[in-house]
């Protein structure tokens, strides 16, 4: 993992980089182990409030290694034989899905910091994060079609909800760039700034002020509300509720307010 992803965690947050600098982060057999061993430490740093996921130099993620790939064989990521795509490696996904929908499971927020390039497989692993910050200038797309290929890293399932049904359609059927600007527009940018990184950490530092284990609730209801009935969300509502109020860091969110002070919550 090292040589591919960077973790660093300090004041509760975790900047989480891909640092494949030279190839402009793209996606090899080694990235995406390192991206799926990254994904395991996360989720059992009970410590880590928010997460901020970015790529070092001059890209965010440039999609798939074609070469290396195509040398690899179709190898499992993880190692060992070659998977077929079909196979469930991680739960409901294969190897090349998980390294997008693991943000997604992870159980804190992850705010994706986007520059540079962000194509195909690099795009559908912003996607995954709770929240993108993607810069003007950023060049993106929905890259597969101009090899022939569908979007199979996850991306049907994370784009639905916030992109338009035929927005989507035209950028995979044509896969043409558009701008960091553009994609607020489309739906796939949350924010766009010119220093995406920097923004991501504010908002991270913010998200790390509040009771965490009110956030993890909330990241749970939003990630079931796609599959649930009305009914079965306002349940899952009073669930939540029940298990947080009058909790200590609960209380404690309460006491900081009236006391004009920062909270000093417990993970």
């Amino acid at each position: 993992m090292k040589d591919r992803v960077s973790i660093s965690i300090e004041n509760h947050i975790a900047d989480v980089r891909l640092i494949r600098a030279d190839k402009m982060n793209a996606l090899d057999p080694a990235m995406f182990q390192g991206i799926i061993e990254a994904g395991k430490q996360l989720k059992e740093e009970k410590g880590v409030r928010a997460v901020v996921l970015s790529g070092e130099g001059r890209s965010f993620c440039a999609g798939l290694d074609m070469a290396s790939m195509a040398a690899s064989g179709g190898a499992n990521p993880s190692g060992g034989r070659a998977q077929k795509l079909a196979d469930r490696t991680n739960g409901n996904a294969n190897d090349f899905q998980y390294v997008a929908t693991l943000w997604r499971e992870l159980p804190m927020p992850v705010i994706a910091a986007v520059h540079g390039v962000c194509f195909g497989g690099g795009l559908q692993i912003a996607s995954g994060a709770d929240i993108r910050v993607i810069a003007p200038g950023a060049r993106l797309s929905i890259m597969e079609m101009k090899w022939g290929l569908v979007p199979d890293m996850g991306g049907y399932a994370l784009w639905r909800g916030y992109v338009r049904d035929d927005v989507l359609r035209e950028l995979t059927y044509t896969n043409r760039e558009f701008s960091g600007e553009e994609a607020r527009a489309l739906g796939f940018a949350t924010h766009v700034d010119a220093d995406p990184h920097a923004r991501a950490m504010a908002m991270a530092a913010e998200i790390a002020s509040r009771n965490p284990d009110a956030i993890r609730l909330a990241k749970d209801m939003f990630n079931k509300l796609p599959d649930r009935a009305e009914d079965d969300i306002l349940m899952a509502e009073s669930i939540a509720q029940d298990a947080v109020i009058r909790t200590p860091n609960q209380m404690e969110a309460v006491m900081s307010q009236m006391q004009k002070r920062a909270a000093n919550y417990v993970d």
